[in-house]
């Protein structure tokens, strides 16, 4: 009998109602999900935007990492539903039911808590030059700051564990962690599998972020079909399988992923805002945070995009000249000001049997010297930014989805490695946004023709989203 008296409701716009596990039983010293909820670890993410420029160019996509996080748990006990009789069957070592669902509900909740100001941009140009990654981060944020708390936990809306069993911190951590970025080493079968549902081809992460990006920047209100998904889907001695009659729905599903890369991650706009807070990162970064993240987790939990913005704002007053100088240029970027405009793009699609790695465009440095090489002598010194954005639209090829997701071919019975299917394949295996930026637009028609003799002309499609 659920205890409903013990349950809490979030109600959210792309999954309805969040049930939550938010009062202790009477008398018991338990941690509850809400604990793990309100503690500031997760409630800082209420102070970064899920998608982390993006926001600027789309009104509406207001939405923040905490929105995303509690869905991404709903999401975990929906999977888990759907998955665990196979998980089980598939894994004799399995734990309980109420383990498996409170360990992926937590990874759930907590996998993007090493995230901080303008999410994945902070990888790249912070996080990296401590030998970080947000997962990272995340994996010592769970198991030195959070572990107390979760081995406390005891139940989760549906489910509860079993008598002896206690939730491992370092297990939600491993989930959290991209294959390849630690080891597996001793680690059971059953754990390994539930991984993909973290980085394989579809996992709760991005099955919510597909559907709530969509949603909240006007794409789509229903992207694709979630409920066929997990359906079709079960764990076979191979890893996380997908029968036959899910495949319509899966390729559903990463044609949208791939459609809102293409069309919001890597909107023109927002790649060239990206452009400017690369530059202004780069000037800014021994003011914006004072030494390694993993060895000040205190003051990382309180760098925050509220805290970065409203800092940079105040510096056009410092006493520190360079400071000041550095203020006027981010307010620049607060106030939409923005250094570069788009002047030519184009895009190159790349099958199995051609090599990303031989193309000029792999690389912005050698895309740019081939570049420059077209312009009149006069243009070549002309102040231009390069960017190539790079999505790859067909996972499970290469990347940390490979090796983890098959295909249950429902004529033969056969279970294949998901590339061997027909309508997967009709997928590229990715593609390149090749852009050029300038500071105006002057020069707009040497610049597509100059791109021109590297790529080709434009077709139309590459005209219907600027």
């Amino acid at each position: 009998m659920k205890r409903l008296d013990e349950q809490g409701l979030s109600h959210d716009p792309i999954h309805g109602y969040i049930p939550f596990v938010s009062r202790a039983p009477a008398g018991s010293s338990e941690t509850t999900e809400r604990d793990l909820i309100d503690h500031p670890w997760v409630q800082r993410l209420r102070q970064i935007h899920q998608l982390q420029t993006a926001w600027w160019v789309f009104p509406a996509a207001e939405h923040t990492r905490f929105q995303h996080v509690l869905g991404v748990m709903h999401l975990a006990s929906r999977a888990v539903a759907a998955l665990y009789e196979s998980l089980a069957e598939t894994c004799p070592d399995t734990p309980s039911r109420g383990y498996v669902e409170t360990l992926v509900r937590m990874a759930g909740l907590l996998h993007d808590v090493g995230h901080g100001p303008f999410g994945h941009f902070l990888d790249e140009h912070l996080l990296k030059h401590h030998g970080l990654t947000h997962e990272s981060l995340g994996a010592q944020i769970i198991v030195d700051e959070l572990g107390d708390l979760l081995r406390g936990i005891r139940r989760n809306p549906e489910s509860e564990l079993a008598a002896g069993e206690q939730l491992e911190p370092a297990e939600i951590a491993f989930l959290i962690v991209r294959p390849g970025r630690i080891s597996e080493a001793g680690q059971p079968r059953w754990l390994l599998l539930l991984r993909s549902l973290f980085s394989g081809l579809y996992t709760v992460d991005n099955l919510d972020f597909v559907l709530r990006d969509a949603y909240m920047s006007g794409y789509s209100h229903r992207a694709f079909d979630l409920d066929r998904l997990l359906h079709y889907s079960y764990f076979s001695e191979r890893g996380l399988t997908i029968h036959s009659r899910g495949m319509a729905a899966l390729v559903r599903f990463l044609s949208v992923r791939g459609e809102l890369f293409r069309s919001i991650y890597f909107h023109r706009t927002v790649r060239g805002i990206d452009l400017s807070l690369a530059d202004l990162f780069a000037a800014s970064r021994q003011y914006l945070f004072d030494g390694n993240p993993s060895e000040r987790l205190d003051a990382y939990q309180l760098f925050t995009e509220w805290s970065l913005l409203v800092d940079v704002a105040r510096w056009g007053e410092s006493d520190d000249a360079e400071k000041r100088q550095l203020g006027v240029e981010w307010r620049k970027l607060l106030n939409r000001q923005l250094t570069w405009r788009m002047a030519a793009e184009r895009s190159v699609f790349y099958q199995p049997h051609e090599t990303e790695t031989a193309s000029i465009f792999s690389r912005a440095e050698w895309f740019e010297q081939q570049f420059r090489a077209q312009l009149p002598t006069a243009l070549r010194e002309l102040p231009l930014r390069f960017d190539i954005a790079r999505h790859v639209h067909r996972p499970g090829t290469l990347g940390p989805a490979a090796g983890q997701n098959f295909v249950l071919e429902s004529a033969s019975g056969a279970i294949r490695d998901l590339t061997a299917s027909e309508l997967f394949r009709q997928l590229p295996v990715s593609y390149r946004i090749c852009r050029v930026y300038a500071k105006d637009l002057e020069h707009v028609t040497t610049l597509s023709r100059a791109l021109d003799a590297l790529v080709g002309p434009a077709v139309m499609d590459d005209l219907t989203n600027m």
